[in-house]
């Protein structure tokens, strides 16, 4: 068989199986039911997106190093064929599971109403373009696994539990199929993991750089995801003592939790800011 129709076929075939194990799993009563919670958080979830994702880019330079003259050009070919692949199954998938629920798929739809806001082809268009930003995520994802858990270490970073972050859940929502529920399942996931992602840099930027920007519509715009720009962070025109005292105050120490200035580890029993107590 051609190396190329290989990976073609392969990717169909794994992603499709692969869904179609989940598929069946719901329907093993309590003990199926269970095992797709697990499969529904971290840190099962993150092996479950890996599969889903990735498999099919292992198994493309897996089959692209069986070459007899691989080349880097190749190994593109080889990923992008496994990419055309992952769409396909996508799209059968979407397809199928519309087909398998009637009722829902001839009712109100977020696919229907926003192809009549934005036509049809623009919408699935948009769509495809945002899963160009995946591997990003995986980055951000493999971010909060390997390299913050040492900061919990070495600078006494507060710790989280990352299945309340990274899981997925719109799957329970009633009504959602095919593509409905493939596009909120991939933002079910990345707003988790963005989510997730930021709730880290909180402690980063405060920790280190207590600092506010110069520009005020900086300030401003990143106030939303780092709060402590004001409500904390050293103004621009002051100077270095200030910046000194304000992590005197707001860092515990050895034995403490040096988390940003908002983090709910902060806030004592009698719901005052334990750092300005």
């Amino acid at each position: 068989m051609d190396p190329h129709l290989l990976v073609f076929a392969g990717t169909v075939a794994l992603v499709l199986g692969s869904a179609a194990m989940f598929h069946v799993a719901a329907r093993l009563g309590p003990l199926g039911q269970r095992l797709c919670d697990i499969a529904a958080a971290a840190p099962m979830l993150d092996l479950v997106v890996f599969w889903f994702l990735h498999a099919p880019h292992i198994l493309a330079a897996v089959v692209w190093a069986q070459g007899d003259r691989p080349s880097t050009l190749g190994l593109l070919g080889y990923l992008g064929t496994a990419v055309v692949g992952q769409m396909l199954a996508l799209t059968l998938w979407a397809w199928a599971h519309e087909l398998m629920h009637p009722a829902a798929r001839r009712g109100p739809r977020v696919v229907h109403t926003l192809n009549r806001r934005v036509s049809r082809w623009r919408n699935h268009a948009a769509v495809w373009w945002t899963g160009i930003v995946v591997p990003v995520f995986t980055l951000i994802r493999l971010a909060e696994i390997f390299i913050y858990p040492p900061l919990i270490w070495l600078v006494s970073f507060p710790r989280y539990r990352q299945q309340e972050w990274v899981n997925v859940s719109r799957q329970k929502f009633s009504g959602l199929v095919g593509w409905d529920l493939i596009w909120c399942l991939y933002c079910d996931w990345m707003t988790g993991v963005w989510s997730l992602g930021g709730e880290m840099l909180r402690n980063v930027e405060s920790f280190w750089c207590p600092i506010r920007f110069s520009s005020s519509e900086k300030c401003a715009n990143c106030s939303i995801d780092f709060p402590d720009v004001a409500g904390g962070w050293v103004p621009a025109e002051k100077g270095m003592a200030e910046v000194a005292a304000t992590i005197e105050k707001h860092y515990p120490g050895p034995g403490g939790i040096n988390a940003w200035f908002g983090h709910p580890v902060r806030i004592t029993v009698n719901g005052a800011a334990a750092d300005k107590a």
